[in-house]
Order: structure tokens, then sequence, then C-alpha cells
């Protein structure tokens, strides 16, 4: 939810067609180089942008609570679910709606039960992920294009693409530094890992 001006360029990206060639050419430029830095490149990331469009529309399609409670990562077809929701039932809905996209290879499940944190912790939880991509950026050695950051209740969530480990453990250090963290939660692969070309399920 924190990222939906780079969500809508890349939709426009993903799902235009030539009559829309006009619309937002200086922001999807600007996307568009982005994403060809980035280890998916361009057509990998406006695969996952539609990967996240179709998650979306199960969810909002389902319930209004998924989009408000729940956070949602998506990269190379893996999609990493946090935050937190009422109870075991709606936990359960959210990651077998999930699964249900076109495109998904795997589906990371670390929602909370519980109430949701509220205002003040959407605030600190904005601040983190804020402060985390800033110094992701200004630290040499990382490739900060490659990650994917969120945060709730202080639980920082990591997905992405990482050049080796002691890249990963840069990041890893970065986040774990930042006042209000309370856990760093890493789902990033080495940019070798063979999980990274796995086909989605039949």
């Amino acid at each position: 939810m924190r990222k939906l001006l780079t969500y809508s360029m890349l939709t426009g990206l993903a799902l235009s067609t030539a009559a829309c060639v006009e619309t937002a050419v200086v922001g999807g430029a600007a996307v568009i180089g982005s994403a060809a830095l980035q280890e998916r490149g361009i057509k990998g990331a406006a695969s996952d942008t539609a990967v996240r469009a179709r998650i979306v529309h199960e969810w909002n399609s389902a319930s209004g609570v998924f989009m408000r409670d729940l956070n949602l990562q998506v990269w190379e077809g893996r999609v990493l679910v946090s935050g937190e929701i009422a109870n075991e039932d709606l936990r359960a809905q959210a990651i077998q709606l999930a699964w249900k996209a076109e495109g998904v290879r795997e589906v990371i499940n670390e929602v909370e039960i519980g109430n949701a944190g509220g205002f003040r912790t959407y605030v600190v939880d904005s601040r983190i992920v804020s402060e985390l991509e800033t110094r992701m950026k200004l630290e040499k050695g990382v490739s900060s294009v490659n990650y994917s950051t969120e945060s709730f209740n202080g639980a920082v969530y990591l997905i992405g693409v990482a050049q080796d480990q002691e890249e990963l453990n840069r990041v890893l250090q970065l986040a774990r530094n930042i006042s209000g963290v309370r856990r760093v939660v890493s789902h990033v692969l080495l940019k070798d890992d063979p999980k990274r070309f796995r086909k989605p399920p039949a």
C-alpha cells in the first residue's frame, strides 16, 4: 500500500495497449529505467506487477479487509504476505486466494493473528520502510533496486535478490540498526539460488 505510485506506473507498463502510449511518458520512463537495473529485468517487473494486480482483484472480490490489513510483496513470482488479520479463517483465505493468481511460484505466509495495530503503528512502520530504503540507496555495495521492503508493528519483511551473501548481510544490518525495528525477516534469495528459476506449479 505504501508503494501505490510505483505500483500504478508498473501496472500501466504491464497492462497498457498502443492506444495509451502518450500516457505518463515521463513517469513510465523512470520506472522502466529502474526495472532495467533490476535482476528480474523489465519483463520480470511487469510480470510481478500483473501478478500483484491479480491477487488484489481476488482479495477485493472476497473482502475489503485483506488490502486494509495485509501487506503484499511480489518478486519473481514469489509472493510475501505479511500484516495482521482477525482470525485464522481469514488468514487461510488470503493465502489461498494469492495462490489462485496466474504466475505465482510461491506464497510466503507471514500473517499474524490479532487486531490491526492502528494509525500510530502505521506511521512508525512507514518511517521504518522509508528510512531503510534511503539507507540502502546510500550504502556502498548494495543494489537497492533488487529489494522490496515492508514493515508491520516493527517487523521488517524483505524479499528480492541479493548479489551475494555479503550484500545481504549489509542490508540485514541496516534494517536491524533502525530505531523501532523489533525483528527482521528475510526471504531474499541470492542471485545464483536455483529457487529463482523454479517454474510455477501446474
